[in-house]
């Protein structure tokens, strides 16, 4: 845990039905396998402690004693962590039963959380053993579990005291489901971690919808959520579970177990980005909705974390080949249609742009065409203007060329070396010392070139610089950053190779290769 990393983990251990002992001892073994694996929370299934198809067992006093016997010996075996751990059994308390969350750590229960929203519709019929959580406000505020009573109620915040944005609450499987999740409650309160220890039977299509349900739900949270599914040895007389585990941040899977399986699965979360995507979208938590929460805090030592997270090279670019395909074609879509709007709205039938032969300029061309294309008017109308100078290849001069007579817009070319080696002595410069004066005349040349012929004509130029160079201030100033429009400004400089092949390919197919 360092810099806003901490590492995390859903658990699904193999269980037998109302074997608490045994159960026990495997969900040990895996809060052991996750502190091995540097994992500061470990959230384990609904009900894992008794098994989640009890049925009526649940009603038995005998089985609820043997229930908090085996969590108060797994506290005590489970002292020698540091992981936070999330394990789900019933608790009775007087004459209500609940479906519990019991959050513990270093031998010291801190909370118990209730779960809210009990099924009793179509396969589920919780309402015969459980009650649901009071509310908050309303007793009980606490529980007695071992030698005392412990906080309890669904408004517990967890707050690590060593990494203030690595706030924990947790939810119990149908609350997820439903339209108003306590989980948004707990994000508003500052919760940046959401863990939900659930027991959902697996049937056709289910898992499809589960994913949905977390993704959006972190996504419309900024939190990471942490699902824990209950698997292998529940009984399946009436259904079938999967283990089927889950972990997301703001929208982003990081985790995913397959289905029927078992053990532990981890992710590396990034808790301050969450906070800092938090303070940027001011909308997120006005101060009049923020609720009022219990925080309980812990601690966790701050160690370094050999990062297991994904840290893509390309990060603009999706490794599928479909996702790029369907990436590709909502980025020129998005291009063209802000272009498409300014020369509509300014009259514009002309428009001058810069083609070199390279990508950048070849990218904005084919969406200067397409522009032209959605608005009906003659492509006659592009001047496309080539401006060989001193660093020109002879490669990117044929490529401009060609692009340019396939495509049947307009060509002009503009040899720039004289005007620039003219300026160059105007101004006292040396044309052999290739510094930035070289480099930035050559680029300034060509902007007044371009702005000029869109004066003679009456109107625009369609700028080719894109997002990493305008971002970066790889550009020159008063040059080649400068335009009426910049349809690739959005883009970032690793995509646009991919958009040109895209485009090339599927979009302007007269271009030909």
């Amino acid at each position: 845990m360092k810099d806003g990393f901490i590492r995390v983990a859903t658990a699904t251990p193999v269980i037998r039905v109302a074997d608490v002992a045994g159960n026990s001892q495997n969900i040990l073994a895996l809060i052991r396998e996750a502190q091995h694996r540097q994992a500061s929370l470990a959230v384990f299934p609904e009900l894992c402690l008794t098994g989640y198809t009890c049925a009526d067992l649940f009603l038995s006093q005998a089985l609820q004693q043997a229930a908090r016997r085996a969590l108060l010996n797994l506290v005590r075996e489970a002292a020698d962590t540091d992981v936070v751990c999330a394990v789900g059994l019933p608790l009775a308390d007087g004459p209500a039963l609940y479906n519990c969350a019991v959050v513990f750590q270093r031998g010291q229960i801190l909370g118990v959380v209730p779960k809210q929203h009990i099924p009793n519709y179509a396969e589920f019929y919780e309402l015969r053993h459980f009650t649901p959580a009071p509310r908050p406000g309303q007793e009980p505020r606490t529980i007695p579990l071992g030698c005392g009573e412990v906080p309890f109620g669904t408004d517990l915040l967890f707050a690590c005291r060593d990494l203030p944005d690595f706030r924990l609450a947790f939810e119990i499987c149908e609350d997820l489901w439903v339209a108003q999740p306590p989980s948004a409650t707990a994000a508003l309160a500052g919760a940046t971690v959401i863990g939900n220890l659930s027991a959902s039977d697996e049937i056709l299509t289910k898992a499809a919808y589960r994913r949905l349900l977390v993704q959006s739900q972190s996504a419309r949270l900024l939190c990471a959520y942490l699902y824990a599914d209950a698997g292998a040895g529940e009984s399946t007389t009436d259904l079938v579970f999967s283990g089927h585990n889950l972990i997301y941040e703001n929208g982003r899977k990081l985790a995913e177990s397959a289905l029927f399986s078992h053990g532990l699965t981890c992710a590396d979360l990034d808790v301050q980005l969450l906070a800092a995507e938090r303070r940027r979208q001011n909308t997120f938590a006005p101060a009049s909705l923020t609720p009022q929460c219990r925080i309980l805090p812990f601690s966790l030592p701050v160690v370094p974390l050999n990062l297991e997270r994904p840290v893509p090279a390309s990060p603009f670019v999706p490794a599928n080949r479909q996702d790029l395909a369907e990436r590709c074609d909502e980025i020129i879509a998005l291009q063209v249609q802000g272009l498409k709007k300014r020369l509509e709205h300014t009259g514009a039938r002309h428009a001058v742009i810069g083609l070199s032969g390279g990508l950048d300029s070849t990218l904005a061309f084919l969406v200067t065409i397409r522009a032209f294309d959605a608005l009906g008017l003659d492509r006659s109308g592009i001047l496309a203007v080539t401006m060989p100078g001193f660093g020109t290849t002879g490669r990117t001069y044929r490529n401009a060329l060609a692009l340019a007579k396939s495509s049947q817009t307009s060509l002009k070319e503009i040899p720039i070396r004289e005007a620039v080696l003219q300026h160059f002595k105007a101004i006292g410069h040396d044309p052999d010392r290739h510094d930035v004066t070289y480099e930035n005349a050559q680029a300034r040349v060509r902007t007044q070139s371009l702005m000029d012929l869109a004066n003679q004509v009456g109107d625009l130029v369609s700028g080719t610089g894109n997002l990493s160079e305008l971002a970066l201030g790889w550009a020159t100033y008063n040059g080649d950053h400068m335009s009426m429009y910049g349809a690739n400004s959005p883009v970032p400089k690793t995509l646009v190779r991919h958009l040109v092949r895209h485009v090339a390919e599927n979009l302007v197919p007269d271009l030909g290769d």
